[in-house]
């Protein structure tokens, strides 16, 4: 009931925006961390893929250093990117967690006996 592919969908994509979200904010917080590469969470090609598949519950997220170029301190986080991405982020996995609660919504009207 809880492992249709709708919910397993939306499951893995909340699991990887809140991946993306630790990441994104691992990165504000290093960026004066001479070294310090930015790391990037992706699993949306492999949810798309998986999804194809009919097994979303397959796809998981990724995270890996950006190869972006580095300042003379050899850091490359650059605060501008981390912040649009930390605001997509943050909007996306709103619109995710609306959506789970809407098909948990109908799941309790069903149990209920509702429309």
């Amino acid at each position: 009931m809880f492992d249709d592919v709708t919910t397993s969908a939306l499951r893995v994509g909340l699991t990887g925006l809140a991946q993306r979200q630790r990441v994104t904010a691992d990165n504000i917080a290093n960026v004066e961390t001479p070294g310090f590469l930015a790391g990037r969470v992706e699993f949306e090609d492999a949810l798309s893929k998986s999804l194809g598949d009919g097994d979303p519950g397959a796809a998981q997220p990724t995270v890996a250093r950006s190869l972006e170029p580095t300042r003379t301190n050899g850091n490359n986080v650059n605060l501008d990117h981390e912040t649009l991405t930390q605001m997509d982020t943050g909007l996306r996995y709103q619109a995710l967690l609306r959506a789970m609660d809407a098909k948990f919504g109908q799941l309790r009207d069903v149990i209920k006996g509702g429309a």
